[in-house]
Parts: structure tokens; sequence; C-alpha cells
């Protein structure tokens, strides 16, 4: 027998499916269950099916496990119980909870070999019987977190958990009790104490508040592991060849990153800090890599952090306390793996009765866990990937730049800027306005000239502001002359971009 959630009385001696009757009946063994999705190849749970008795959906309830591991039904007018005979370790606290709360469920399955194979649980109407948070959104919520807590990689077709939130103290404690193993240990245990500050009539409101606000923001974030699947470095380069033009050292260190990865399946320990003139696609690298690791990004913009408590939240001694940035963005993201993108890092200021905000970024950075002043908890960093983006590097402290592997992205030529105009910015534009590449044209002697009116300003934002500029002014031609469309000489796209 496996590791139990409950404490079954059972003889060494008594043949499997079957247990002395001292004690509570354990009739199930359990199997590690490592599937993100539930079907009939990977079921949560196996009754068992004598003679195939069993239709593919069934409803009931769970028996209460403290008495005995069964599902209770009702087929042809007549009470039945069918004896779980296997259940994915993952799911033996859910099973326990709608046990002993004696929730009514509705499972599909199918026949096989082995019994009858559940692959979905659903709450159906509990007519009489007193209800938990158990609406049905809350148990998808929770089957959904329990299968993706062994997934290793970003899956676009998991539901979207923010469908349903944990908020409220019922939905709250009910999590705890189905699905507490999907957090980390010392979260599990913060959680605890927070639980009985939340629940306890001897602190004040404003205790307990914040204790259930904070277990709110903790619960609703998914804790995944940082072990990373390897990433195709040939799907890698052709992401940064789509998104960046030129630049070939700085996708020769991305893709070396991408290498580093699939040998040590974690993120490197260091970050990245992206140095260069305004404009010269920074950020779009930044958020290039987010793409390629599959990871979901938030940025954060340092010019406009005034003092470290914004970042590290509040202590809850103050009734207006609230959790820092940092912490919102994990909430934000809905899980602990992300990029996280740190915007104009030599703008921080320094001088500050808050502190300087720049060095409260040094334990995120470490990757050994942040603590935020509202939270009370270190929460793991482990799966966080800082990128930082500065236009002057001499304005970053020693301790954060030691923290960072520095790429520096210079500006871009004359030629570069030509065909970032030509290749990246019009398309983009026109993609945006729903034009088609046709509909407005623009002659090489007319790039030259649009390229020499802002050679004096570095990146190229003001060329794409430029394209939308022609876009716009074809559009309205094609509106308004009824005709198929334009094309921009020197003579013309000067005229247009002077008014």
């Amino acid at each position: 027998m496996a590791n139990m959630m409950f404490d079954f009385s059972s003889s060494p001696d008594t043949p499997a499916g079957q247990t002395a009757v001292s004690g509570p009946i354990c009739t199930y063994t359990e199997f590690a269950g490592t599937a993100t999705t539930s079907d009939p190849e990977h079921p949560m749970m196996v009754l068992l099916n004598e003679n195939g008795a069993l239709p593919e959906e069934i409803a009931g309830r769970f028996l209460n496990p403290a008495k005995r591991t069964a599902f209770s039904y009702t087929i042809d007018r007549e009470d039945a119980t069918a004896d779980i005979v296997r259940i994915d370790s993952r799911f033996v606290a859910l099973l326990g909870w709608l046990g002993e709360n004696g929730i009514l469920v509705r499972l599909s399955g199918v026949a096989t070999s082995d019994g009858f194979a559940v692959y979905g649980i659903r709450e159906v109407d509990s007519t009489g019987s007193s209800k938990l948070s158990a609406e049905d959104g809350f148990l998808q919520f929770v089957i959904q977190r329990i299968l993706e807590s062994a997934v290793q990689e970003e899956d676009e077709n998991t539901a979207d958990d923010d469908a349903m939130k944990l908020t409220s103290m019922q939905s709250i404690t009910d999590f705890l009790s189905s699905a507490a193993a999907t957090l980390p240990a010392n979260i599990r245990s913060w959680a605890r104490r927070n639980l009985a500050v939340a629940r306890s009539t001897e602190v004040s409101p404003d205790e307990r508040r914040h204790a259930q606000h904070a277990l709110s923001i903790m619960l609703n974030i998914q804790w995944k592991s940082t072990y990373f699947e390897p990433i195709d470095p040939v799907a890698a380069r052709k992401i940064l060849d789509e998104e960046l033009y030129g630049m070939v050292s700085v996708k020769q260190r991305i893709i070396e990153t991408i290498i580093q990865i699939n040998r040590t399946h974690t993120l490197p320990a260091y970050g990245l800090l992206l140095c260069g003139p305004a404009g010269t696609g920074k950020s779009q690298v930044a958020y290039a890599v987010a793409k390629i690791l599959r990871l979901p990004w938030t940025s954060l913009d340092m010019s406009s952090i005034h003092d470290s408590e914004a970042l590290t939240g509040s202590s809850r001694v103050y009734a207006n306390a609230k959790p820092g940035s940092i912490m919102e963005a994990f909430y934000m993201a809905g899980q602990s793996n992300l990029v996280f993108i740190i915007n104009e890092l030599d703008k921080a200021e320094a001088q500050s009765s808050g502190g300087n905000p720049a060095d409260a970024l040094l334990t995120l950075l470490d990757g050994f866990g942040f603590t935020d002043n509202y939270m009370e908890c270190t929460i793991p960093t482990g799966g966080v990937y800082p990128i930082a983006t500065a236009n002057d590097k001499s304005k970053i402290s020693e301790p954060l730049m030691t923290r960072f592997a520095v790429i520096d992205i210079p500006d871009y030529s004359h030629e570069e800027k030509k065909v970032i105009f030509q290749k990246f910015a019009l398309p983009k534009v026109l993609r945006r306005m729903g034009m088609q590449l046709s509909e407005c044209t623009v002659t090489d002697e007319a790039v030259d000239v649009i390229v020499d009116q802002y050679a004096d300003q570095p990146g190229v934002r003001d060329l794409e502001q430029a394209a939308e500029h022609l876009a716009a002014n074809a559009l309205y031609r094609i509106e308004t002359q009824k005709i198929t469309g334009v094309m921009f000489d020197a003579a013309l796209a000067k005229e247009i971009l002077s008014q």
C-alpha cells in the first residue's frame, strides 16, 4: 500500500481488494499518475465493475473514507456500492474531501479489463445536501490544478484558471483540504497558519482580512516545477528571426542559453541585461525569449518605482497594507514560472527615503526565493527568468550588474533601418490596420528619405510611426478617392511626413 492520507487498519495478510473488518475499510492501492489530462487511458481512479454493470455515467457519493473507500450510487432504483480498487495518488486528498462532506457527483467512466476507469468527476445538484464551496467550477478548478501539478511546460490547451478564483474562506478552506499537496511545503505550512488567523475570533478584523487576502493571492498561483523540458534550438532561432532583424550576436547568446537549459533542465543562474539606445528592440528581445520558453511574461517599469516598498509590499500592521509589485506579478501571471521583464533598470531612483528600489530586486534575481513583507512568506523563484533593459548601464549598481549576463545592443545602420522599415515596420502597421501590401507601397528612394529624416534618432520607433502615417494617408485616399492603392515615391513621402 502506498502512503495514505488516512489511517486504515488492515492485516498484511489480507488478500488484494479485501481488508480486515477491525477498522476502516480501505479497498484500493495507489499508483503514481503523471498524465496532465484525465481520459480512459489515464483515469483518476478505477472502481470494481463486476460483470460490466456500471453505465458510462453514474451519480452518487463517495463514502467517508474513514469508514470505507467506495462509491455509493443508485441504479434501476436499487442502492449499490462499488469499491475503489486503484486511485491516482494525486487524487487521494480530493477523494477524502468529497467523501467526508458527502458531495453528490456524477462520474464519467468506461469499463476496462481492470474495472470502471473514472476519467471525469462533476458536481450535480445536491438537493437537500449541504454544499461547501462545492460548486462544480471549484471542483473542476481543483481537478485541473491537481493534473497540472505535474506539468513541466505551458500547455495552451489546459482550462483557464481565471474562470475560478479562490477568494472566499470556504473555497480557500476546501482547497487546502483537497489539494494542499500541490503547494510547496513551506507555503503549505504558511497557508495553514494564515488560515488559522483568518478564522480566529481572537484577532482584529484587519488581521483576519489581511490573512484571507494573502491566502487568496498565494493559492491562486500555480506553483510549478522548475524542471524545464528541452527546447528545439532550430525552432527558437526561427522565432528570433521572425521577431528580430539583425542582432546576430544577441541571437547567438540566446541560443547558447537555450542549449544550456537543455543540458541542465533548469534556468541559467543569471538573467539577461539588454543595454542600448532607446528603440533598438530591447523589449522585443525579451518578449521573444518568453515566447521561446513558453512562459507568461510580466513587466515592471523601474522609472515609475520610487521606493523599495512598492516592490516588496507593506507590513500587515497597517490597515491599508498590500503586496508589492513583484508578488502582484506572480498573481497576475497565475503561476510561479515566468519571464520577469524589468524595464529601464538604470532609471531606478537611488535616493529615496524608502530605500533604493533597485536593491530590492536582489533577492528576486538571486533565485533563492523572494519574501514580500505583506505575504510574510518566502516564495520559490527558481522558475523566474529576469530580463532587464537599460539605456546606460553605467548608472546601474555593481551588485545588480553581477546578477546579469550583459548584452550590448548597438543602434542600427542606415541599411539595417531600411530593411526593418520594408520587412517589419510597414507590414506590421498594414496588418494592424487591416490593409493589403498592395494598398500601400513605398519605393526604395522613399525609404531612403524616411530613414534620413530620422537619422539623428536612435532606434526604429520613429520608422514605425512614419509607416503608420503613410498607411493612414493611403487608407484615406483609397476610401475617399475610390482607388485600389497608393505608391509613395520620395517626393510624396517627404510631403506627407512633413505635414
